[in-house]
């Protein structure tokens, strides 16, 4: 039986394409990690667009809620053997209120969730990986996008990437920054390319590697 990576976030793990419509199985980050990793191991594509950690979206519905779908998510995938975790950019929207601290503090919660309801093959609570999302672009306000996230969002995205890592420590979970691997596309600011998804998908299939082999990066 093939161990269970489950790829938990929005639209950046769901492969949405700037251009339109969704990258194909070649080209999204989770899909790259399983040909990456090899025959013993199977990705659960977990990705939304629009998902958010907590929030019932006022504008785009409840069903954005990540912390609210979780569970049952995690229930009806188990066995999982890691679970990585890559949200945050939809809560630096302008309409939630949230800084960058306050977005990444969701991190226990979900955390706590993870080791509740998931499990691997020996019973045990799945490794954790946090993937701090790559930073909001600075032309945000040029892009379509511009209206809902504001001008804070990159520097909320920004100190977000920092939180992540102060939290994996606190919570002994693994933690990488997207963003030393890929940037947002130009044309919205927000969304990678598939370049970027490409190049993601490696890095985080290397620290799996690494984390397997007992080489576990905090």
């Amino acid at each position: 039986m093939r161990k269970h990576i489950l790829c938990f976030g929005d639209s950046n793990t769901w492969g949405y394409d700037p251009h339109g419509g969704r990258y194909d199985e070649h080209t999204r980050w989770p899909m790259v990690l399983e040909a990456e990793m090899g025959a013993g191991y199977r990705v659960i594509e977990e990705g939304m667009n629009g998902r958010t950690f907590c929030f019932d979206d006022p504008v785009e519905g409840g069903h954005k809620n990540a912390e609210a779908y979780l569970p049952a998510c995690l229930m009806s995938a188990n066995p999982i053997e890691i679970v990585c975790v890559m949200l945050g950019t939809n809560d630096c929207k302008e309409r939630f209120g949230m800084n960058g601290a306050a977005i990444a503090y969701n991190l226990l919660e979900f955390v706590r969730l993870i080791r509740a309801y998931a499990f691997n093959d020996r019973g045990e609570p799945p490794r954790i990986l946090l993937i701090a999302p790559p930073p909001i672009g600075e032309n945000i306000l040029e892009t379509r996008h511009g209206v809902y996230f504001g001008k804070d969002a990159p520097e909320k995205s920004r100190v977000l990437v920092n939180e992540y890592h102060r939290l994996a420590r606190l919570l002994r979970c693994e933690c990488i920054s997207g963003g030393d691997f890929c940037r947002p596309c130009i044309q919205d600011a927000v969304h990678l390319t598939a370049e970027g998804h490409i190049a993601l998908g490696r890095a985080v299939a290397e620290q799996l590697k690494g984390s397997r082999n007992g080489q576990r990066t905090l």
